[in-house]
C-alpha cells in the first residue's frame, strides 16, 4: 500500500486527475508503485492519520481514475 501526500482527503485526491501521484513507499519489501495499472493509496499520511483509503489507477505515473 502507498501512502500518498499533499491530498487532505479522497476529493482532493479525485480533484487530481490529469496530474502526476504524489506518493511515499511504505513497503519494507519493495517499490509497490505501478507507472501504469492499479495502486491502493492511504492517507493523508500513511504513517499517522489514515483518514481514506482508495484505489487510483494510473497511467505512465498520471492519475486516471480514482475509487
Amino acid at each position: 500500500m502507498l501512502g500518498v501526500t499533499g491530498y487532505k482527503n479522497k476529493k482532493a485526491l479525485k480533484e487530481s486527475v490529469g496530474k502526476p501521484l504524489n506518493y511515499v513507499e511504505t513497503s519494507m519489501f519493495g517499490k509497490e508503485f505501478k507507472s501504469t495499472g492499479k495502486n491502493t493509496v492511504v492517507g493523508p499520511c500513511a504513517y499517522t492519520n489514515r483518514k481514506f483509503y482508495a484505489t487510483v489507477e494510473t497511467e505512465n505515473g498520471i492519475i486516471k481514475k480514482v475509487t
